[in-house]
């Protein structure tokens, strides 16, 4: 079918033939060519949500982690302390 969008050559490695025979069990009927396409955005739609939850898991180690260092840990002026011996 004529088509104005990028198209792409995708090789079938053992991998994506499993793939595409799970894909073909959940949406039976549907073309080969569809079920890379649909595999694709599924696959991107679940990277999408691991880097969600990564994200939430760091705020909440942030956000866990806040101020567990007392005042004592940095006083102050620490930095200028350190940089004394940088060159300059």
């Amino acid at each position: 079918m004529p088509t104005t969008l990028t198209r792409i050559q995708v090789t079938q490695t053992p991998a994506l033939r499993d793939a595409l025979e799970l894909a073909a069990e959940e949406w039976p009927g549907v073309p080969r060519s569809e079920l890379v396409a649909r595999l694709a955005v599924e696959g991107g739609q679940s990277l999408a949500a691991v880097r969600a939850a990564r994200r939430v898991a760091r705020r909440r180690a942030l956000d866990e982690t806040r101020g567990i260092f007392g005042p004592d840990v940095y006083p102050p002026g620490y930095l200028d302390d350190l940089r004394k011996d940088w060159p300059e």
